[in-house]
């Protein structure tokens, strides 16, 4: 399988975000000979390509970043509470130039298989150039909102106005002003975009098909001194960053929702507690209650009583009505809101729900709907993500018996143990894959465990002589019947709930809840117990 003009390393790991470069620093710390291949031009992984305007973190930028070098987060200076995605971008460049990790990596390096050699246990991995490269590790690190979903509508190629993906966004910026523009989607790319392309457009026309429940959020530039208190703060920071289940111990769209369930119960309020929550919090009034997680019918409650608190910000009762999201609150992930309600009272803004309108495709001038001709200049798709599997299923990897990951994920699930590898394919390491904490957690603070983890692992399978590391199918079953019992008892599995969550936003795509729930510390020591026993769980050669 391999040539003598194969290029040889320890490891190889797919990807240059987040990710990837803590995993090439990590693992070339520990002597381990590492090359990165990335398809981009440049570092950042999801904040290189989502370069939408109003992209932003929903995490605390003081928390959104690396904890391993004191150094780093010392000499960094964030300038507001959430990092907008240039400044995350910037940030990613900064560490890697730091960190003097460019030389290791490859950029414009599409990866398009990955054979497992059995005789030889290393991996033979191929780019879309031609070039094979092998190494007894891989560490995937391809993300988990990294391959965006194609919208398939018909007439799109026959536009002859200006379409924008925003997963692909023009590097240089598109004057928008004066234009009637269109934006189909509506979920946290749209909740972000939508309000500043509402004050760039001469007009905008929003093209809804799922409302979205959103939790509005007040983003500052820090204060005179302000940062520089955090940062002589930061160890007690990160140590209650490493105890908070979410990874997050500030301010964040996901501490707030775990704060969430330790509120009274919805069902036993009130009507006057219920009208003093939302006239007091707004839409987050109507959110903020212990029950609604795992319990539909207060659910159902929470979401009428949302649609009250709607309507009290937008004035046209129908737009409001439209707005109201029909799906379980919490079921998808958290959207951090800077003004996306008010938007809709803009009188160059214009909501077609299309659950009563549906698009019949796109015309060369515009968006036909079943009851109107949209004429457009432009057209944005923000149509959402093939999240947590799909960067690895369109890459052809091939484990033991020449068996495809992509077909073993399509017709059993999203199988994985730990979260990290997955049975069948040896030597095969994964970062934040499904069964991990990563899609409802701050995604660094679960990445960086993830790695420690990994790289820990090789070392200890170099020193004792081990070619080989293999999870149990048995160890396998386990772990997923392990988070799915989780979710069990909650609003996340509700079969009207279609999110990238469960994959039930992709057609075709086998539905199962992807994330770990019991948190990072409880998923830290599970970790680090099947480590300290020596790997349980996985078969060593």
């Amino acid at each position: 399988m391999t040539t003598a003009a194969s290029e040889r390393f320890d490891a190889i790991v797919v990807g240059a975000g987040f990710s990837g470069l803590y995993a090439l620093h990590r693992l070339r710390e520990l002597g381990v000979r590492t090359v990165v291949l990335e398809k981009a031009e440049n570092v950042g992984g999801t904040w290189l390509f989502n370069r939408y305007p109003g992209a932003r973190c929903d995490i605390e930028s003081i928390e959104y970043s690396y904890s391993f070098s004191d150094e780093i987060q010392q000499d960094w200076v964030w300038t507001e509470t959430m990092p907008a995605q240039p400044e995350i971008e910037a940030y990613l460049n900064f560490v890697a130039d730091r960190l003097d990790l460019r030389r290791d990596i490859r950029f414009d390096t599409n990866v398009v298989s990955m054979t497992f050699d059995e005789g030889a246990a290393e991996w033979v991995v191929t780019t879309e150039a031609g070039e094979s490269l092998v190494a007894s590790y891989v560490v995937a690190a391809s993300g988990i909102l990294s391959v965006p979903l194609e919208p398939d509508i018909a007439g799109m190629d026959t536009f002859t106005g200006t379409s924008l993906f925003t997963s692909r966004w023009p590097k240089e910026g598109i004057d928008l002003a004066d234009k009637c523009v269109g934006v189909i989607g509506t979920g946290s790319t749209g909740v972000q975009l939508i309000p500043v392309v509402a004050r760039q457009a001469g007009h905008l026309t929003v093209f809804q098909r799922s409302p979205a429940y959103t939790l509005p959020w007040k983003v500052r530039a820090f204060e005179a001194g302000e940062l520089d208190e955090l940062k002589a703060n930061y160890a007690e920071i990160r140590a209650a960053q490493r105890a908070h289940a979410v990874g997050a111990a500030r301010l964040s769209a996901f501490s707030v929702m775990f704060e969430m369930i330790t509120k009274p119960p919805l069902k036993s309020a009130s009507r006057e507690d219920q009208l003093r929550a939302i006239e007091a919090e707004g839409v987050m009034g109507a959110l903020s209650w212990g029950d609604v997680f795992f319990d539909i019918e207060a659910n159902r409650m929470a979401a009428k009583l949302y649609g009250e608190a709607v309507a009290r910000i937008v004035k046209d009762p129908e737009t409001a009505a439209s707005l109201t999201p029909s799906h379980p609150f919490g079921c998808k992930r958290p959207i951090i809101d800077q003004g996306y309600y008010e938007t809709f009272n803009r009188d160059n803004v214009t909501l077609v729900d299309l659950r009563k309108d549906p698009i019949v495709g796109v015309t060369p001038t515009g968006i036909q709907t079943s009851q109107k001709q949209h004429e457009l200049d432009v057209i944005v798709y923000a149509t959402g993500f093939d999240a947590m599997t799909g960067a690895l299923t369109r890459i052809d990897i091939r484990g033991r018996d020449n068996a495809s990951l992509a077909d073993f994920w399509a017709s059993q699930g999203p199988y994985t143990y730990l979260g990290i590898a997955v049975a069948g394919f040896p030597n095969l390491f994964i970062v934040q894959a499904p069964g991990s904490p990563s899609a409802a957690t701050n995604f660094v603070a679960a990445l960086e465990q993830h790695v420690e983890w990994i790289s820990d692992c090789v070392t200890y399978l170099r020193d004792h002589g081990y070619r080989t590391i293999e999870a149990l199918p048995d160890a396998q079953d386990e772990w997923i019947e392990h988070t799915t019992a989780l979710v069990e008892p909650t609003v996340l599995v509700h079969p009207t709930c279609k999110s990238w969550y469960n994959g039930g936003n992709v057609p075709g795509k086998k539905r199962m809840y992807m994330g770990y729930t019991a948190g990072i510390p409880e998923y830290r020591r599970r970790c680090d117990e099947v480590a300290a026993t020596g790997y349980r769980g996985f078969k060593l050669a």
